[in-house]
């Protein structure tokens, strides 16, 4: 690239900085108007309320005014959110306008499309920065010179590629600018993934490469099954899809019909920024913990962590019940007891009022009987509640003179008297019997709302009984013998005395419940994505595919980093999921390329697997991954506070993993003085910038600038279970990499790795 060329793009940098710089301005006057606009409606909206709320004869007329105003009110905030969000995506343009340009012939026409995070059109509606999701943008991720075509909404377009050409720009000046007829160059690469982390996930939409850009751009597949190794960049290649599908089907599609199960809090705060910085609204988040526990209001539910940790300390007896529980076979079978349920089996409860039987469960259970015997259990359910709802208004009608309705009248105030009266009828002239008839009414309906709520909330239903029910009447595998299932199931009914519920029970138990009773559906998800999809269950698949008929399920993860149970080939945890939740249109991508580590970390830790050959290192230099040997506890103990003290002149962020929490809250007493480190939790949801401390569970998905594996001894990491376990530990590094051990370490670093010297072992003295 001669001078004279570098000059005209140093000075197209320089004015289109100039341009944005005039829209900032632009934007920053119309973003106070809106939070005026705000402001002005706001206040309104609380003048109005507070004057005619308590207006009776306008009170139809003020509901439907105060409605419209908290429209209004929604509106002109939402207005406020995206020209927010405009104005900093303008200002993140101006830092660095765009990363790419491809010059393409169309219909004899030549044009240098130039490519950014978002798009920027000119004063005349010219395109001075295409957007990276733009259809034609396809080109610079995909495409190598030559013909090529790309997809548009009206079908596949054909161009010419002349120039693919590749920026870095940092606060408005060009720092590396090459040609390339890659997807994208590694010298790009090198310098964009070996920065410093900054303790959240970094959005590089510019290193988007080939089989990413694939993934982002699906529109089709309804089961989308992401395979990828650790450090691959699938969770931010899912987070630009997100960014995709909300640009391309901006006229139908919404965030908040996007979610997001994530592994844990730590994690959901660590990617919170990347949507926002593409311009984008967040979409909901939620752990598969939180999900449950809410959708079980009033029970304790285990999460996976809970249930990782008593494994830890007992080796549970019932693994074979866990993985029964867990598995299609076990929904299916719910499916066939419920299909096949007998009125008489069915466990209905009594409905009560002021302690005595209001519909008592045999009446509720006549109902149920009586109704046609075609229709399917979750209707016969909503028509048996609406036949006790018809009869409850009807007692109402009938029972005014009840004695405990007399009661109260008797002992109303006068202000009560006239409140339940109605101002309306206050100044009628109406006869005794007509006054107490519409007081005893009122009266009924106040005080019969509670009977009410209990049929709308399916209190006549007890799903618990009726889990136990088809627990003591399943089909029960070989493996598992009748006197071990009998244990487990009074394992379940004294969990439940202390409300309480086993993690591999709970996901089971909702679904029993909410497809007897037809509720617990959210039918406006469109999309439905999980990270870390190598520590879900089928039958929880099985159970969120009920909760989300509507949804397109998107599956990411790393088979290899599976902590929780034995690893599994992504080829049948694709087969597995696609019997299990029926898709039209299932598809396995897999990400083999990883970007995260130095090439000697992630060379050490794909020869940790078995079966690693697929797994292609990046070449980003590094130093070789360190073993320190310890003679004993106290030694290993002194050899880490070494460490700790040599890491922090070198690197930013360091994190100690400890294979438990039990054996990280230990550690935390002890460096805590003399490090000033945090011991992070499930609880918590903000990485510090400091030494801290965390259990492998909690660092999934998470990247930092050194690691430190602590107690990585033949008796901690024994055998091959535990190998997704280190493997996950040696991949969260992206520079330095350290495992301390004491006395013998894991026969997991196996003779090969040895013999390559793949890791440096050193063993410490006193």
């Amino acid at each position: 690239m001669n001078n004279s060329e570098k000059s005209i793009e140093i000075n197209r940098v320089e004015e289109i900085i100039k341009k944005l710089d005039h829209k900032i301005e632009l934007t920053k006057e119309e973003y106070k108007k809106a939070k005026d606009e705000v402001t002005r409606v706001q206040k309104n909206y609380s003048n109005n309320t507070s004057i005619n709320y308590f207006e009776v004869d306008d009170r139809i007329e003020t509901s439907a005014d105060l409605q419209q105003q908290r429209g209004l009110v929604n509106k002109v905030v939402e207005d406020e959110a995206i020209v927010k969000r405009q104005l900093a995506t303008y200002e993140e343009l101006k830092s660095s306008p765009y990363f790419g340009r491809i010059d393409v012939i169309e219909e004899n026409e030549k044009e240098a499309l130039y490519i950014g995070i978002a798009s920027f059109i000119d004063e005349k509606g010219q395109f001075l920065i295409h957007d990276w999701r733009a259809p034609i943008s396809s080109i610079y991720y995909n495409g190598k010179l030559g013909n090529v075509s790309y997809q548009t909404p009206r079908g596949k377009q054909n161009v010419e590629l002349t120039k693919k050409r590749q920026y870095q720009i940092k606060n408005g000046d060009i720092i590396n600018m090459f040609d390339t007829n890659e997807t994208v160059g590694d010298e790009m690469l090198q310098q964009a993934l070996g920065d410093q982390n900054t303790q959240t996930m970094r959005n590089i939409v510019a290193t988007i490469q080939n089989e990413q850009n694939d993934i982002i751009r699906d529109t089709k597949t309804d089961l989308l099954v992401v395979q990828g190794v650790a450090g691959s960049g699938k969770t931010s290649t899912i987070l630009q899809r997100i960014a995709f599908l909300l640009y391309h089907s901006r006229d139908s599609l919404d965030a908040d019909q996007i979610i997001l199960f994530s592994p844990n809090l730590l994690f959901s705060h660590y990617i919170s920024e990347v949507l926002p910085s593409l311009g984008e609204k967040n979409m909901r988040q939620v752990t598969l913990s939180e999900f449950l526990s809410h959708r079980l209001t009033g029970l304790n539910v285990q999460s996976i962590f809970s249930k990782y940790e008593e494994n830890q300390v007992e080796k549970s007896d019932n693994e074979i019940i866990t993985n029964f529980k867990n598995s299609q076979s076990f929904i299916d079978q719910i499916n066939e007891y419920l299909q096949n349920l007998n009125y008489f089996d069915i466990q209905f409860n009594s409905i009560l009022f002021r302690g005595q039987k209001y519909f008592d469960k045999h009446e509720i259970a006549t109902i149920y009987q009586e109704l046609p015997k075609d229709l399917k259990f979750d209707e016969k359910m909503l028509q048996t509640k609406n036949i006790l709802i018809k009869k409850l208004k009807e007692n109402i009608e009938r029972n005014t003179e009840a004695e405990w309705i007399e009661n109260e009248i008797e002992n109303l105030s006068n202000e009560e008297y006239n409140e339940l009266l109605g101002e309306d009828n206050i100044n009628e002239e109406l006869e005794f019997d007509e006054i107490h008839q519409i007081i005893a009414e009122n009266i009924a309906k106040r005080e019969l709302t509670s009977i009410y709520d209990a049929i709308y909330n399916n209190n006549l239903f007890d799903p618990y009984s009726q889990y136990i029910d088809f627990l003591k009447n399943i089909s029960l595998p070989k493996e598992i013998s009748k006197s071990q299932w009998d244990k487990s199931i009074q394992v379940f009914e004294n969990n439940l005395e202390f409300h309480n519920i086993n993690f591999e029970d709970t996901a089971p138990f909702i679904y029993l419940r909410d497809k007897f009773t037809g509720s617990g559906r959210n039918h406006s998800i469109q999309y439905l994505f999980i990270d870390e999809i190598q520590d879900y269950s089928i039958s929880q698949i099985m159970y969120l595919k009920y909760a989300f008929p509507n949804a397109k399920f998107n599956l990411i993860g790393d088979s290899e980093q599976n902590i929780f149970s034995e690893v599994e080939s992504a080829d049948q945890l694709l087969k597995n999921l696609d019997n299990a939740i029926s898709s039209k249109h299932a598809r396995l991508i897999s990400l083999n390329r990883s970007y995260r580590s130095t090439y000697p970390i992630t060379n050490f830790a794909k020869n940790l697997l078995p079966h690693g050959e697929h797994i292609q290192p990046f070449n980003r230099e590094g130093e070789i991954p360190k073993l320190y040997l310890s003679k004993n506890n106290e030694q290993m103990l002194n050899t880490l506070k070494k460490v700790i003290i040599d890491k922090q002149k070198e690197q930013e962020t360091i994190a100690i993993i400890t294979k438990s929490l039990t054996e990280a809250k230990e550690l935390q007493k002890k460096l805590h003085r003399e490090f000033n480190s945090i011991l992070l939790t499930d609880e918590d949801r903000i990485l510090p910038e400091k030494v801290i401390i965390l259990p492998i569970y909690l660092a999934k998905g998470l990247e930092f600038d050194c690691i430190i594996g602590y107690n990585i001894s033949k008796s901690n990491f024994t055998d091959l279970k535990s190998v997704g376990i280190l493997y996950t530990i040696a991949t969260r590094a992206m520079h330095d990499l350290t495992l301390i051990s004491e006395t013998e370490f894991s026969p997991l670093i196996n003779q090969k790795i040895i013999n390559e010297k793949l890791i440096q072992i050193k063993r410490t003295d006193n």
